[in-house]
């Protein structure tokens, strides 16, 4: 892809650490500067990568530092790797572009209630949610789900969710049935936003947004939610794609998400009705990009960035994208592994797994600390096997049969 001369010389920056956007970055050929934490240094010196250190969990009056110091590198764009990232790559694209409403709108992603909110004020179907400051706020909402359900004495609750406001994906989040689950709960979980139950098939979209216009979507499956997905989704949830990509450029437009990726998950009911649950603006969990790649042959990680740069051009996004769902060699997928045992003795990987065509690698090892580490959200796995085939139903029966298999002893 070829640059012009004042593009090579303006600096992209990737806010955290990850090897595969480095590495598709460095692809690019485009000049680069790594902002990530300072245990990191090494390493990036040794591999002659540009480098600046940073904590990205300090916010304080010392951020200014940070631009200060891209800005003498020649950045111009800052593209957000994780979660933490997000509202630093807002603050950073603002100064760049002097339009301060960059920074606004990714506040908007990472506080779960002002998303909610938002979302809800442009008229996308969410369900109930109310922010917690105390206990007592969750029972109360709780009683108020279930009486509006027209529940009578005896009918088991409907449960209601309770979730950090700004932590990635699965981390801190609560299933609340009753008063006891709500006992359980600790001081330093609030404020916290609440939301009643969303019945249906749970999906998450990775869309690739450039100039405010949808470029390319992909559509994921999930098996179980933070355990087991897959991409291009199978046909009975792809047939919903007219009506799934007019809710996602909705929701761009609410967001008004002008460049980047954005990673909505929603609930879609047999009939077609589709909830809002949450979005962020980053690299998805669950190695998404990766079955992307498998499955279509692009780097999403390319992707990312090219979408976030508002100086790429249509001809090369074009070039860049290929078809959707029809141009996938097949679907890729991912299960991902977490021990059941409190100590890890001996990895026990099923010789019918390796011999099942759809198998292509796994990437668990018997970790150094023989004690597994305490499970936060779904962020703490132990390794990821993979999958390729041609069969979508295949692909999720492989999925389903070993989501209970103790491949930790």
């Amino acid at each position: 892809m070829g640059n012009t001369q004042t593009e090579q010389m303006n600096v992209t920056a990737l806010l955290g650490w990850s090897l595969q956007a480095i590495e598709a970055i460095d692809k690019l050929n485009r000049p680069y500067v790594v902002v990530g934490p300072p245990e990191f240094q090494d390493f990036a010196d040794k591999n002659e990568i540009q480098f600046v250190a940073w904590q990205f969990e300090r916010l304080n009056e010392r951020s200014n530092e940070l631009y200060e110091k891209l800005s003498a590198l020649n950045t111009k764009l800052a593209v957000p790797v994780y979660e933490e990232t997000v509202e630093w790559a807002g603050a950073l694209n603002a100064r760049f572009s002097d339009d301060p409403r960059i920074f606004n709108r990714s506040l908007l992603l990472r506080d779960k209630g002002l998303m909610k909110r938002k979302a809800q004020m442009s008229g996308i179907k969410v369900g109930v949610f109310e922010e917690a400051y105390s206990k007592d706020d969750v029972y109360r909402f709780l009683k108020r789900v279930n009486e509006a359900l027209i529940k009578i004495d005896g009918d088991p609750n409907d449960p209601i969710h309770v979730k950090p406001l700004n932590k990635a994906g699965t981390v801190g989040h609560r299933l609340i049935r009753d008063a006891q689950d709500i006992d359980l709960m600790n001081e330093q979980e609030f404020p916290c936003l609440m939301e009643s139950h969303l019945d249906g098939q749970e999906f998450s979209c990775e869309a690739f947004v450039h100039n405010g216009e949808v470029r390319f979507l992909n559509i994921t499956e999930y098996v179980q939610l933070g355990h087991s997905n897959f991409v291009p989704a199978s046909p009975s949830l792809e047939e919903w794609r007219p009506q799934i990509k007019k809710e996602i450029q909705k929701l761009v437009d609410a967001f008004e998400i002008k460049y980047g990726v954005i990673h909505p998950e929603y609930f879609i009911s047999p009939d077609g009705t589709l909830n809002f649950g949450e979005v962020a603006a980053r690299v998805p969990g669950g190695h998404i990009f990766e079955l992307i790649e498998r499955a279509y042959g692009f780097s999403a990680f390319q992707a990312q960035i090219l979408c976030s740069d508002p100086d790429t051009t249509d001809e090369e996004l074009e070039a860049f994208f290929p078809e959707e769902v029809t141009s996938a060699k097949g679907y890729a997928g991912s299960l991902m592994v977490y021990p059941r045992v409190k100590l890890i003795e001996k990895l026990n990987f099923p010789e019918g797994l390796k011999k099942n065509p759809y198998f292509e690698k796994h990437d668990m090892f018997i970790p150094v600390t023989s004690k597994v580490a305490e499970r936060v959200g779904f962020g703490n796995h132990y390794g990821t096997i993979f999958f390729f085939g041609k069969d979508s139903e295949h692909m999720s029966s492989i999925m389903k049969q070993y989501q209970e298999y103790d491949f930790y002893l």
